[in-house]
């Protein structure tokens, strides 16, 4: 029978927070499905699967290290729910706040929900300002593209109706995934909607992986997606 949510989780190198996130995200009282997605994790954290079995779903195994958006491709497969979620497992986004972005969608008042950091009432890890005006100038650069006025394209926190993103093709391997799924899901014509959710942001040193090579090819996909061009 499917479920309400299903909560698709990638996972590369987590050994440290991964039970921990899934302790929270299990606390949460909603109907759902956990699906991890384990992307050659070589620190360990394959070898905590066998204790973590009972408390999730599923349990993908890549082979080979291919990147958030592989992961995300292949847990989207999986997922069985009316509504799915990303959830990142390194503790940065607090899955309690999953009522906040279910609500616009149980009350069809949208397709997607993005889980805004920028949106205030809401507490925030005071970390680097380099790194939040650059996700705000890809939201911007983002929102000219896509004609649509997101305040944070980067979240993590994505909620889609499964059946709004039915039929995509992500082609992005890494984090150039989030700028490609907003363009082609604005180019559906979906009812977007934010929310303010709280942030605990990592630093470098705690395990934070995105760079600036990555902030490259995300302007790069911001203008490809954004015109069209791509898998559709």
């Amino acid at each position: 029978m499917p479920k309400l949510l299903s909560v698709v989780i990638p996972v590369y190198n987590e050994v440290e927070t991964l039970p921990e996130l899934i302790r929270a995200v299990r606390a949460v009282e909603l109907e759902m499905e956990i699906i991890l997605v384990d992307d050659c994790s070589t620190d360990g954290t394959r070898e905590l699967y066998h204790q973590l079995e009972p408390q999730v779903d599923k349990i993908i195994l890549h082979e080979k290290n291919m990147g958030k958006g592989a992961a995300l491709r292949t847990g989207f497969k999986h997922a069985t729910g009316d509504f799915v979620v990303i959830q990142d497992a390194d503790l940065e986004y607090d899955p309690q706040e999953y009522r906040l972005l279910l609500e616009p969608l149980l009350k069809n008042h949208a397709d997607v929900v993005y889980g805004s950091r920028f949106l205030g009432g809401r507490p925030h890890r005071v970390l680097y300002f380099w790194h939040m005006m650059g996700n705000k100038m890809l939201t911007l650069l983002s929102n000219m593209f896509t004609n649509i006025n997101l305040t944070d394209m980067e979240t993590c926190y994505k909620m889609f109706r499964r059946s709004s993103i039915e039929g995509l093709e992500i082609e992005e391997d890494r984090f150039g995934f989030e700028p490609e799924i907003t363009a082609k899901l604005a180019r559906r014509h979906l009812r977007f909607y934010e929310v303010g959710i709280s942030y605990a942001g990592r630093t470098y040193d705690e395990g934070k992986k995105i760079g600036m090579r990555d902030g490259f090819r995300a302007v790069w996909c911001i203008v490809k997606y954004g015109l069209g061009f791509g898998k559709q």
